[in-house]
Order: C-alpha cells, then structure tokens, then sequence
C-alpha cells in the first residue's frame, strides 16, 4: 500500500476523532447525547475515509445483500449461545452485571435501539472494521493480518474507559474479584480486542460492514436484555 501523506493525515485525524468521542460520550455529554456522538464520529470518519481516497469497498460499505445474509447467519448463532446460557444455571452469571440497573421495557428500548445501536455499535463498526482498516491497507479479497491487528488494538483502548466498571458483572467478579481494577481494565481492553479480530472476521465474510454491526448489535443488545431479565 502506498502510505500518500493525506492517507497518513486521515489515520491521524480518525484516531484524535475517536479519542475525542470516546471521552466525550463517557466523561462530558449527557446520556441521551450519547447516540448523537456516535452518529457524527461515524460520519466524521467516514468522510475521512474518502477524503484519503479509500473506495466505498475499502470502508465495507459497498453493499447490502451479502453483508445483511452473512450478518443474520452470525446473530443466529450468537442467539443460540444466548439460549445455551439460559439452559444451562452454571452461566447465567455470565449476564448478571451490576451495570444495568432495573430499567423498563421503554428505557431498555432506548438503551438496545438507541444507546447501543447508534452509540456503540454504529460507531465502533464504522471506525474499527470499516475506516481503520481500511485506511491501513485492509481489502476483502485477502485477510491481511497487519491493518486487522492494529484496528483490534485500537478497539481494545477505545475500550479503556468503558472497562473501568468490568467487575460490575457478576462472573466477573466471582473469578477476579481481588484483581486490582487497572488489571481488569488491561484485561477486558485486551479481551475487546480479541473481539475485534473476531468481528472483522464476519466483516470480511460478509464483504461489508453490515454483517458485523448485526453480529455486534445482537450480541450487546442481547446480552444486556438477558442481564436485564436476569436481575
């Protein structure tokens, strides 16, 4: 790959973006700006991505059919994760998380649909399986190991406030709860970037970014309505 000096200016300007929205959505704004956030960062990078001459292939946002059939073969599966959880009580810990508190059916609505979808989801998608890569050489007709680790790693910091309250979820805290916190936190950023290898794996199955925001948006908002459930 050719590293041009706007390419080089794009990498730069998406990662001082995500910087930016990440404390912003977790430090400054209040809650129900919090999908806004994502939504502009996500058009900001796109934009980005353009700008240093990325095709709408290059971001995985080229279309829709493959990307939407390879994603709800990957929410199907994660859906029957979900169920094995259910059936079996040694798991159910696994969604027992002090995080999300006693919300009704119209707050969850808001937290799935709305926080979730366009606050986390959209943004992370766009930014670490879309933008990234694509801006550090990563094509869909070949799985390049470099752009895909660097992205996860990006994934795994982008994670670094989020993760503070990690030994909030009850499994969690059953296996580490003497674990210093900045260890939880190192631990779940590193896990997070496991993750994002594995969501970019859907990505490139799929040949566009709609198949891992399905993958992505089904495992969170799933997670959170069985912990929701569960409480």
């Amino acid at each position: 790959m050719s590293w041009s000096a706007r390419r080089v200016s794009a990498l730069v300007a998406a990662v001082v973006t995500l910087a930016a929205s990440t404390t912003l959505a977790n430090r400054v704004l209040p809650g129900w700006a919090y999908p806004v956030c994502g939504v502009v960062a996500a058009l900001v990078l796109v934009a980005l991505g353009r700008v240093a001459g990325c095709s709408w292939a290059d971001l995985g946002l080229s279309s829709v059919r493959r990307p939407a059939l390879v994603g709800l073969a990957g929410a199907a599966l994660v859906a029957v994760v979900f169920g094995i959880a259910l059936a079996v009580p040694g798991l159910r810990t696994v969604y027992q998380d002090g995080r999300v508190g006693d919300p009704d059916f119209a707050q969850l609505l808001w937290l799935t649909c709305g926080r979730i979808l366009f606050g986390t989801v959209l943004i992370e998608e766009i930014a670490f399986r879309g933008v990234l890569p694509g801006l550090l050489g990563a094509t869909d007709e070949r799985w390049s190991w470099p752009p895909i680790l660097w992205s996860a790693a990006l994934f795994g910091l982008w994670h670094a406030l989020p993760a503070l309250a990690i030994g909030r979820n009850a499994a969690v805290h059953a296996v580490f709860g003497a674990t210093p916190v900045v260890v939880l936190q190192v631990l779940a950023m590193a896990a997070a970037g496991v993750a994002g290898i594995f969501l970019h794996w859907w990505r490139h199955l799929g040949r566009g970014v709609l198949a891992s925001v399905l993958v992505h948006f089904t495992t969170n908002a799933g997670g959170l309505t069985l912990a929701v459930a569960m409480r």
